[in-house]
């Protein structure tokens, strides 16, 4: 296995994790209907609604961690570092990933299954009227760790990789907002022809100088 196909392989395991988790927006959304319904409607609340629902949307955010960080989706302070070549960057990246990335993420993980193991040999369960298990919510943790872990290995192989090309390595092209806005327009019986192309062409040329901006401060990302 190449180096490129390591990073691509991780990057789209990342993808596929990310991916099937966004799913829990779903069951959110029913989850809060079918509660605002019983509620209202019934008169009838469920006891545990709460914190269902705040574990699964803490299982989304942690396990959305590393395919947002495969397609260098987090925040980035980038005053001096869009204006840096890319070896300088990819020098920058390798660092902060050696001193503050590998340190945290491993705590993450380490603790993280050593509370899941407190919390699943006690079986621990919510305070509430009608408990729910918490231990397959912390089991969540140390895997997401784990992911996260493997995506920042890839991103610290991909920094030595632009160390020695001085090219940052080309990433996952993965669905973009103007992708989902043409869709949108094309099936649209309410805009002509003419005004479906005009928008898009300028969403498009604003797209373009935006992926531009971000291609220059977060590592080549397409």
């Amino acid at each position: 296995m190449t180096i490129q196909s390591f990073i691509h392989t991780v990057d789209r395991f990342s993808m596929i994790v990310g991916k099937t988790f966004s799913w829990l927006i779903v069951a959110l959304m029913l989850l809060v209907c079918g509660e605002v319904f019983k509620r209202y409607a019934l008169n009838a609340p469920t006891a545990w609604i709460f914190d269902a629902n705040n574990m699964l949307y803490g299982t989304l955010f942690m396990m959305g961690g590393a395919y947002t960080l495969s397609q260098a989706g987090h925040v980035r302070g980038d005053f001096l570092y869009g204006s840096m070549k890319p070896r300088t960057q990819a020098a920058l990246d390798l660092v902060l990933f050696i001193v503050f990335f590998l340190p945290g993420v491993l705590a993450l993980t380490w603790s993280g299954w050593t509370y899941f193991g407190e919390s699943l040999a006690m079986r621990e369960q919510t305070f509430n009227a009608d408990p729910i298990p918490v231990y397959p919510f912390k089991f969540v943790i140390p895997i997401a760790g784990a992911v996260l872990l493997l995506q920042g290995i890839a991103e610290m192989v991909r920094c030595v990789l632009c160390l020695k090309t001085g090219a940052w390595m080309p990433r996952l092209k993965d669905a973009e907002e103007m992708d989902v806005v043409g869709d949108q327009l094309a099936g649209s019986s309410y805009v002509d022809e003419a005004d479906k192309r005009e928008v898009i062409e300028r969403a498009k040329a604003i797209e373009k100088a935006a992926q531009q901006r971000k291609s220059d401060s977060t590592g080549g990302s397409v």
